[in-house]
C-alpha cells in the first residue's frame, strides 16, 4: 500500500471526482497542505450523512495535512440550493451562530482543533461585512451566468423556481475558497459530489484573481444498498448529538446495516486498517454479524467516545446476545421473534402506538399503522388497540416484555432496560 493518503482515500471509496487527479495526488504526497470542507449551520447537529467528509478530514489530518473546518455562518443566511427542490428555511443570525458553535464542538471530537494541524473558521467573519457593490465589481464580474445556470446545483431548482438570494450562493462559496487561499494558504477544497460545481467555481476564481492553481475533490453521495439515503431511519435523522439520537440507537443503526454494506461502511466510517477490513468483509453467513458489531462499535467510539461504545455494546448483547438463550437473570430470548430494546424513560413518558409499531418495522409508516388501528389490526399483548390516542407505557410491559402484533403473523417483542 502506498504511503500517499490519496491512495488510501481512493481504496476506501472516498473519491468521486477531482479537478486534476495527478496534481491532487502529488500535493497530498509531497509536504503539508492546508485543505478545507464547509459545513453550513442549518441545524443544531450534524448527522450520519456528514461522516463521509468528516472521516476524509480525519485521514488527511492523520497524514500530516492541515484541516480547516469551515462553519457557514454567512452562507447559511443565503441557503445552498444544491440538491434541493425547495428553498431552505431562513434562519436568524443568532440561531445560525448557536448552531455553528454546536457543530464546532462536534467536529472537535474528530479533528481535535489545536490551531495548527486542525483549526476552525466561520465565513460569517468575512462574508457579513462585505460591501455588496464592491463584491459584485471585484468578484461577481468573474462569473458567467450561462455557466452557473448549467451547474447541477441550479438545474433542479430552475424547474421549481430559484430565488435571487440562492443564486448568489455559488459566488459566496467561491469567495470562501479565495479568502482561505489568501489567509491560510488553502489549496484543496473537498465536499460532497453535489458541491462539484460550487467547488470548481472557487478553483476558477482563484485562478482568475490570483493566477494560482488550486484543486478540488468530491466524495460520492453515499446510499445504502437498498437505495436509502445515509443517515435516515423511520424515526428520522441519525444525529451525531447524543441528546437528539442516543449512543445506543446510533450503535443499533450500524449493527443493523445490510450485509452488502458492511465492507463499504467499514472502509468509509472507521479507521480500521484495510487488511483488517478485508478480513471482516470476507466473513460469511452468521459470522457477518461479528463484522457488523465491529462496525457499530468503531463508529460509536469515534462519535460518542469509548465509554459510550462499550455501554451500547453491552446493552445490545444483554438483549440480543449471540450464543446464549438466557442472557440475564430475567430476560430470555424467544427464538424466531425479533426483539427491540427501549429505554424505560421513553415508555414512562408514553409512546404513541403508531410510532412504536413503525419504529420496530411492523408497519411501513405511521399512516399505515393508523389505518390498521382503525381496522382493528394492531395488538399489544394480544389486546386490540382500540384508538389512535392509545399510548404504550411501562404498564404494558410484563415478565416477558411487551408483545406487539400486526395482523395474525407479524410479531415483535419489546424489552425495557
Amino acid at each position: 500500500m502506498s504511503d500517499n493518503v490519496y491512495d488510501e482515500l481512493k481504496e476506501r471509496g472516498f473519491i468521486a471526482q477531482t479537478s486534476d487527479e495527478d496534481a491532487v495526488r502529488k500535493m497530498l504526497g509531497e509536504g503539508t497542505i492546508a485543505f478545507y470542507i464547509g459545513f453550513d449551520s442549518t441545524a443544531r447537529s450534524l448527522h450520519a450523512g456528514s461522516l463521509v467528509p468528516i472521516m476524509a478530514m480525519v485521514h488527511l489530518r492523520r497524514a500530516g495535512h492541515r484541516a480547516i473546518a469551515l462553519t457557514g455562518g454567512g452562507t447559511t443566511m443565503v441557503g445552498d440550493p444544491s440538491g434541493r427542490t425547495e428553498m431552505r428555511q431562513m434562519l436568524d443570525e443568532a440561531t445560525i451562530r448557536d448552531y455553528g458553535r454546536s457543530i464546532h464542538a462536534q467536529l472537535d471530537r474528530y479533528l481535535r482543533f489545536d490551531g495548527k494541524g486542525a483549526l476552525t473558521a466561520d465565513n460569517a467573519d468575512w462574508l457579513l461585512p462585505l460591501n455588496y457593490v464592491g463584491f459584485l465589481r471585484d468578484i461577481g464580474r468573474h462569473f458567467s451566468v450561462n455557466r452557473m445556470l448549467a451547474s447541477e446545483a441550479y438545474k433542479l431548482r430552475l424547474e421549481k423556481g430559484l430565488s435571487f438570494i440562492e443564486f448568489n450562493y455559488q459566488l459566496l462559496q467561491a469567495y470562501d475558497y479565495l479568502h482561505l487561499f489568501r489567509t491560510l494558504g488553502c489549496r484543496l477544497q473537498m465536499g460532497g459530489d453535489d458541491q462539484w460545481g460550487n467547488i470548481l467555481a472557487g478553483v476558477d476564481l482563484i485562478r482568475r484573481v490570483e493566477g494560482a492553481e488550486v484543486q478540488a475533490l468530491t466524495f460520492p453521495l453515499t446510499t445504502t444498498s437498498s437505495g436509502a439515503k445515509m443517515g435516515k431511519t423511520a424515526k428520522g435523522a441519525v444525529w451525531l448529538d447524543p441528546e437528539l439520537f442516543s449512543p445506543y440507537d446510533f450503535y443499533q443503526y450500524w449493527v443493523n446495516c445490510d450485509d452488502r454494506d458492511v465492507g463499504r461502511f467499514l472502509r468509509i466510517y472507521t479507521l480500521l486498517p484495510l487488511d483488517e477490513i478485508r478480513r471482516l468483509e470476507a466473513l460469511k453467513d452468521a459470522e457477518i454479524n461479528d463484522a457488523k458489531r465491529k462496525l457499530a462499535y468503531e463508529t460509536t467510539k469515534l462519535t460518542h467516545g469509548e465509554a459510550a461504545a462499550k455501554e451500547s455494546q453491552k446493552a445490545a448483547l444483554a438483549v440480543f446476545g449471540s450464543h446464549h438463550s438466557v442472557i440475564s437473570d430475567n430476560i430470555t430470548l424467544i427464538p424466531g421473534i425479533p426483539t427491540t430494546i427501549v429505554p424505560r424513560a421513553r415508555l414512562e413518558a408514553g409512546i404513541g402506538s403508531a410510532e412504536l409499531f413503525t419504529e420496530v418495522g411492523l408497519t411501513p409508516s405511521r399512516g399505515e399503522a393508523k389505518r390498521l388501528i382503525k381496522q382493528g389490526g394492531l395488538y399489544v399483548n394480544e389486546e386490540r388497540i382500540e384508538g389512535l390516542e392509545r399510548l404504550l407505557t411501562v404498564r404494558d410491559v410484563g415478565p416477558e416484555g411487551m408483545m406487539l402484533k400486526a395482523g395474525k403473523k407479524k410479531v415483535h417483542r419489546i424489552i425495557v432496560v
